[in-house]
């Protein structure tokens, strides 16, 4: 039937929904970590078996590759800077800060080791030379490295500075004025936080070198700084002067050197010339008083703003002598008051409960209204300047430092790589560096690394919640998704229907009893329509029929009795006279009403109508016929 559910579509839906359960948890269960069971003397201790980290191999062409093996490589290929930052106090300018080479704290791959940056509040430096420069010659430049940030971030960065390739670069002098080409990396202070890239261009003119400072990525990089996993940053220079930023493998900034950086590149053609000065008679006023306007003479500059109301009243009932506030009669003094150190002790004053009841206690005065004879002080109308001659600005002239740079790709050789750091959180971790000219050799240094890690960094931080495991395995199995969809919806549907199940209407019987009462569908005679539509008779006529009225109410009322005792019928006898009656409906439907059937029907209609004494004398008379 509609709107039902056989028991056997129920079993079917039940046993669906435990089979997408069951698909579900398999897939899930063959994504746990394997244990490995090692029994002691006294108990079994179980040992979680991780996988084996192995460095990456970089596939192509690579200028600078570090995945940090040891402290010993470590110390042969990095430089410790033994410079002091200029411009801050002794005891911090020292680049001090300690760097190790270490296990992350919460290690998800047996062997994986980092650069840690050590310590907090303090200026850090390290640099290591490329293994070759990198020459800006129509190859692209790909810089990738990751970054853990273990205890979060408060205050502090975690970008690189690739160095200039110049000469007498001195990297135990490495400091915050050592000139780079690229800065690259994440930054947080608060709740600012930045992905910077920025390159130093040249100018062709006169050799000085500017920042150019790329716009904001479209991602929240909130979740870096917080979430104490590992993240893999790229950036990527074309010769065509594009670039594209990184996170993850995601992309989240990307636009062209000549357009996408502030300040621009090539400076404007025209500039303002700075000798010229305003005319002495340039008047900027676009309007100003009216010089021929008055001050009328019935303006009273000295009417108050506000006055007492003339037409206000004390309202009945005010008291006058008693006080809006008294003092709390059932505060104590407390025990440790001194009235020599503290004062004279005073009870706490309260509203006073007098006033509660009345408008309002204290001495009364009338309330302040505007005056309506106020009009403040006068001022003459503002008309437009007739010597108006719009804003003043000097006049522009050819850009004396004007140059056009249309490849400013072509930046100065990188000759080496460095952290200049500062952080107000320890235990920034870095790893696995790569310089290269080929995204896809990045990608593969990446796959072999930052993939793996962050794959079983995932996986560590699912186990802690049934809800991020189901998720992590649906990220490794994306089909998984349907299978929790069909979970959650196919409940909510059953749900639904048998909690809300839809309003059917219910039909009408096809075959109504039929009664003695008049039905729309019956056909009246016409005599009878006459009869119903007759008017009342004379006031005359009525009081003659009014004694055969009295006369004929005896005999109905007996008649009245016997009828009632023949038309109850039990409600069992009604029910089954429904079902053996059906096949005869049809033809009593057909049936037309009897005369008399229509003289004990429509009378009483009648007589509601008409209210004709004569009208009810003969429905009795037909009822007792």
């Amino acid at each position: 039937m509609p709107g039902k559910v056989s028991n056997k579509m129920l079993l079917r839906l039940s046993l669906v929904v435990l089979l997408l359960l069951q698909l579900g948890w398999s897939a899930h269960a063959q994504d746990e970590e394997t244990v490995e069971v090692e029994e002691g003397t006294e108990e079994a201790e179980q040992e979680e078996v991780k996988p084996l980290y192995s460095p990456p191999t970089a596939t192509g062409e690579t200028y600078f590759t570090d995945h940090f093996l040891s402290e010993e490589s470590f110390k042969q290929k990095w430089i410790l800077s033994e410079a002091k930052k200029e411009g801050v106090t002794e005891d911090i300018a020292k680049y001090d800060g300690k760097w190790a080479v270490e296990e992350p704290e919460e290690q998800a791959m047996s062997g994986d080791l980092g650069l840690v940056l050590k310590d907090k509040a303090k200026h850090h430096a390290v640099s290591a030379k490329l293994d070759k420069p990198f020459k800006f010659d129509g190859k692209p430049l790909v810089v990738q490295y990751e970054v853990r940030f273990q205890k979060g971030m408060e205050c502090g960065g975690a970008y690189i500075k690739l160095l200039s390739d110049v000469p007498g670069l001195d990297l135990k002098n490495f400091q915050d004025k050592t000139g780079y080409t690229i800065m690259f990396g994440p930054d947080k202070c608060g709740v600012d936080t930045k992905l910077h890239f920025i390159f130093r261009h040249k100018n062709p003119n006169n050799g000085s070198y500017e920042e150019k400072h790329s716009k904001k990525p479209t991602m929240d990089l909130v979740n870096v700084f917080t979430d104490k996993q590992t993240h893999l940053f790229t950036l990527i220079v074309n010769p065509d002067n594009s670039f594209e930023v990184f996170v993850d493998q995601t992309l989240v900034n990307s636009g062209n050197l000549l357009h996408d950086v502030s300040p621009p590149v090539n400076p404007p053609q025209e500039v303002e010339d700075p000798d010229d000065s305003k005319p002495e008679d340039w008047d900027e006023r676009e309007k100003i008083p009216d010089p021929d306007a008055t001050k009328p003479e019935d303006w009273n500059e000295d009417a108050p703003r506000k006055i007492v109301d003339p037409d206000a009243t004390k309202p009945d009932g005010w008291l006058d002598d008693e006080d809006e506030f008294v003092p709390d009669p059932g505060a104590v003094k407390p025990e440790d008051w001194d009235d020599e150190m503290d004062g004279e002790w005073e009870a706490p004053q309260i509203e006073n409960p007098r006033c509660e009841a009345a408008p309002g206690c204290g001495e009364w005065s009338p309330p302040m209204i505007d005056n309506p004879e106020y009009k403040g002080k006068w001022k003459a109308p503002m008309i437009a300047n007739p010597n108006y001659k719009g804003i003043w600005k000097p006049r522009m002239i050819p850009n004396p430092d004007y140059f056009e740079d249309l490849s400013p790709y072509a930046m100065t050789p990188i000759g080496a790589v460095g952290l200049e750091l500062w952080a107000m959180t320890e235990d920034v971790l870095f790893d696995n560096f790569i310089i290269t000219n080929e995204k896809t050799v990045a990608d593969e240094w990446a796959k072999a690394s930052w993939k793996l890690k962050s794959h079983e960094e995932a996986r560590e931080k699912a186990q802690k919640s049934f809800i991020e495991s189901v998720v992590f395995a649906a990220y490794e199995r994306p089909w998984l998704w349907v299978v929790y969809i069909m979970v959650v919806i196919i409940p909510v549907i059953l749900f639904i229907h048998f909690c809300c199940p839809a309003t059917i209407p219910k039909k009408k019987s096809a075959h109504p009893k039929k009664t003695d009462a008049i039905t729309p569908d019956d056909k009246l005679p016409k005599k009878k329509k006459a009869d119903l539509n007759a008017k009342p008779a004379e006031a005359g006529q009525g009081d003659a029929m009014a004694e055969e009225d009295q006369k004929a109410g005896a005999e109905d009322e007996a008649a009245g009795d016997d009828a009632a005792e023949e038309e109850e019928v039990p409600e069992a006898e009604e029910k089954d006279g429904e079902e053996q009656e059906a096949p005869e409906e049809d033809q009593q439907e057909e049936r037309k009403p009897s005369k008399a059937d229509l003289e004990a029907t429509e009378q009483p209609e009648a007589l509601a109508e008409e209210g004709s004494p004569r009208t009810s004398a003969r429905k009795r008379k037909v009822r007792k016929d």
